[in-house]
């Protein structure tokens, strides 16, 4: 009786963490009602590239920044230098732009960002977010603005790969759009709000400045920024043709460090907001964090698929044929999920080969789950270095 009562509890939760994918990636296929202009005014910008040794990319990202379809007194490229080189900080007072030097004993992005704040004046109307090594379109402010001028306090923008040189960095690239589609155009089709992603988000700036005070997560503060949001009501909206470039992971190496960080984020989250989500629901309704919360505790996408595909297998020869049916249908749910959200350009010879290190990958992620003490406690730096022009980047092939 305990082990049946314990295999049904199995199933419930694996059901639900495939359906929950199901559903998200479906709607990930629809298209969305344009939202209503409320305020047309264009916004002034302060755009925050917090960087931690970063000096390899830093001058490229900060003048790609200055390069805006927007006029140029109501925007501020404002760079965040930690434990910069001094040539670096040379060329950076150079540039057309902000520049605001940091030092800390140990050192975090949220802390880099709020001593930004502190200094910078309050004219401001939106803080835009970008990583050392983001690139950015022309039109990016322009469209950030448009998503503002609709109402929302937080617009998280269209992140791509800036990179396709490596078998890992093509996983990593399918992954993003797999998580854009799914848990961002996904999620507002059906009219929650989109995760938030770390870079190519904007956030309302006295807002932004008021939140920030209470942050000082050494990593995954843009998950603490969402269950905020959504915990006071706010929606998060996704603006799909904001094109922000990122350089992916390209070694193993790089891999297990971002990985780690991220699933050691999930799992602290989990803990902060899992009893207050039922909370929130029951007394004011709030679905989105409700749903937010649950999100935290399903399992990474890979080690769900392949723990789906060992249990069809197994039950082939321990159960009857109702449970293997059971298991399988899970199994061919999420694949056929991934399917649909995964774009059609990454359907090529190179894709296909770089699936042959995914064993290597889902291998790396079954074990870093047995390595996330301490992830939260140091900052876990991902080295950059991948350069180009943005035009002929993965979005325009």
């Amino acid at each position: 009786m305990i082990f049946k009562i314990l295999h049904w509890l199995v199933i419930l939760y694996f059901g639900m963490s495939t359906l929950y994918l199901f559903i998200i990636s479906l709607a990930g296929l629809f298209k969305r009602r344009k939202q209503l202009i409320v305020d047309d005014r264009l916004r002034r910008f302060a755009i925050l590239i917090p960087g931690f040794k970063e000096d390899s990319v830093i001058i490229e990202t900060a003048m790609d920044a200055l390069n805006q379809n927007y006029p140029r007194h109501l925007f501020d490229v404002v760079v965040i230098a930690d434990s910069f080189l001094p040539e670096t900080v040379e060329e950076l007072i150079n540039l057309p732009i902000r520049l605001v030097e940091v030092s800390f004993e140990n050192s975090t992005k949220s802390k880099s960002i709020n001593k930004a704040l502190e200094i910078l004046p309050e004219d401001y109307d939106v803080a835009l977010i970008l990583d050392a090594d983001n690139l950015i379109e022309n039109d990016f402010i322009k469209k950030i603005n448009n998503s503002f001028s609709q109402g929302y306090v937080c617009v998280q923008g269209h992140r791509l790969a800036k990179n396709l040189d490596t078998s890992m960095a093509i996983l990593d690239a399918i992954s993003e759009e797999v998580n854009n589609s799914m848990f961002r155009k996904g999620h507002r089709v059906l009219g929650l709000s989109a995760a938030l992603i770390g870079s190519g988000m904007a956030f309302d700036y006295k807002f932004y400045k008021n939140v920030m005070k209470s942050i000082d997560a050494v990593g995954g503060f843009d998950k603490e920024l969402e269950l905020i949001l959504i915990k006071g009501g706010h929606a998060i909206e996704y603006c799909e043709d904001a094109i922000v470039y990122d350089e992916k992971v390209a070694t193993i190496h790089h891999f297990s460090k971002q990985r780690r960080r991220w699933l050691s984020a999930q799992w602290i989250y989990l803990k902060h907001s899992f009893l207050s989500s039922f909370l929130e629901l029951l007394t004011h309704g709030n679905f989105d964090y409700f749903i937010k919360a649950v999100q935290f505790s399903f399992p990474p996408r890979s080690l769900l698929i392949v723990f789906l595909f060992f249990a069809t297998l197994i039950s082939i020869f321990i159960n009857p044929l109702v449970w293997t049916f059971i298991w399988a249908a899970m199994f061919l749910m999420v694949c056929f999920a991934l399917l649909m959200a995964t774009p059609r350009y990454f359907y090529n010879k190179n894709t296909l080969i770089a699936l042959l290190s995914l064993p290597q990958g889902l291998l790396i992620m079954f074990l870093t789950l047995f390595r996330l003490s301490g992830a939260n406690k140091k900052f876990i730096h991902t080295e950059h270095g991948i350069s180009g022009n943005k035009k002929s980047k993965v979005a325009n092939t």
